[in-house]
């Protein structure tokens, strides 16, 4: 079965799996302890890959929190920030309809709490646009929160534009770059006042991430915990660190980085396979094309349901029609919806993801096959 889900999750790199081995079954102790060895050891190493982590971002090692995953960096990003909003009366908020359920359910959360939360529907681009933003400015505009790269249709955001404009009031912008950190690594070196993250998204473990809190000059952005116990990481993220899974997160993040111009050029050689053979079949690609990662695809083909197709290629290739976190129930995807697009393509959208190292035993001429058979002959 050829692995064509890596917007889900990718397989741990065996180097990464080494490193993380050898924290947990040699070096194992625990980073706060101060007392002997092991302690100072596992310290001395989340040190290093704090240094080395935040130097991807061009932050200071200080402003970068490990987390378990994007999810909870985004929890910590947009509830942290309630009490200045409560506190100074800007409870306006603005960010798009096409969020992960990471993003959309925490602001759900905070409109419960009194904040008003502008959803922008970005059209049949699926890209948000920095003037639709900034025209929803107000002077109690609290934050904006927008994705990197969607993680259903790989269209890449004007996060780097919206920075430069939004870092001139002051309101504060918010990044969710679960699927955008490492494949678009300049981009986020932009003035982004929070940056979430996920390691399971370039073969690092799952169950670790990253949040980047940059202080705007001499200010401390003024994060407020949602957890306590412990006051790890600035107090905002309390816990005995996670040092096997730090670690692994800094040699996946190496190995990406190095290898990352071959990555790019291999991803979108299969992204050129994979479109010559399904020209054989009629299908329909989401989203702007001339704003996309090369390795996240989007469609949709005439006169074939989604679910049905997914489990006739269950036994070939591994595919999802949308986001993890919700492709087990089969309502529309909300991401297509809020494109605009019409049910019947809502609901039927496919997702194909790859990592090319998990994915070069792909036919895509076989796969090209299996749909033509599922498609009704033309009218």
């Amino acid at each position: 079965m050829t692995y064509l889900d890596a917007a889900a999750t990718t397989r741990v790199d065996p180097r990464v799996a080494e490193v993380v081995l050898h924290w947990m079954t040699e070096d194992f102790g625990n980073a706060g302890s101060r007392t002997h060895g092991y302690g100072s050891r596992a310290k001395r190493a989340v040190q290093q890959a704090r240094q080395y982590l935040a130097g991807t971002f061009d932050a200071d090692p200080d402003e970068l929190i490990f987390t378990s995953g994007a999810t909870e960096s985004n929890n910590i990003a947009l509830l942290g920030l309630a009490s200045r909003g409560e506190q100074s009366g800007r409870r306006h908020i603005i960010t798009s309809a096409i969020e992960h359920k990471a993003v959309i359910e925490p602001l759900q959360h905070l409109q419960s709490r009194g904040f008003e939360v502008d959803f922008i529907e970005p059209g049949l681009s699926g890209r948000v646009s920095v003037d639709a933003v900034m025209g929803r400015l107000r002077p109690d505009t609290l934050l904006v929160s927008l994705m990197h790269v969607n993680n259903e249709t790989g269209v890449v955001q004007p996060v780097v534009e919206l920075a430069e404009r939004l870092g001139e009031t002051q309101t504060f912008f918010h990044v969710d770059a679960a699927q955008g950190y490492g494949k678009l690594p300049q981009d986020l070196t932009a003035p982004i006042d929070l940056i979430s993250v996920s390691g399971h998204k370039i073969g690092a473990p799952k169950g670790v991430g990253m949040l980047i809190a940059r202080d705007r000059g001499f200010d401390e952005l003024p994060l407020q915990p949602i957890m306590f116990g412990g006051g790890q990481e600035r107090g905002l993220r309390p816990g005995t660190l996670a040092v096997p899974l730090i670690m692994g997160l800094a040699e996946a993040a190496k190995i990406f980085q190095k290898d990352h111009a071959q990555w790019s050029r291999s991803a979108a050689e299969l992204r050129t396979r994979i479109l010559d053979a399904l020209a054989k079949t009629r299908f329909h690609i989401h989203g702007d094309q001339d704003h996309v990662v090369p390795h996240i695809l989007n469609l949709s083909f005439d006169g074939v349901d989604a679910e049905a197709l997914i489990v006739r290629l269950k036994e070939h290739v591994a595919v999802a029609t949308g986001s993890a976190c919700t492709s087990a129930s089969y309502t529309p995807s909300h991401v297509l919806t809020a494109m605009g697009l019409p049910e019947e393509l809502a609901s039927n959208g496919l997702r194909l993801s790859w990592f090319p190292s998990q994915a070069a035993d792909l036919d895509a001429d076989e796969l090209a096959d299996m749909i033509v058979q599922m498609q009704p002959d033309p009218a």
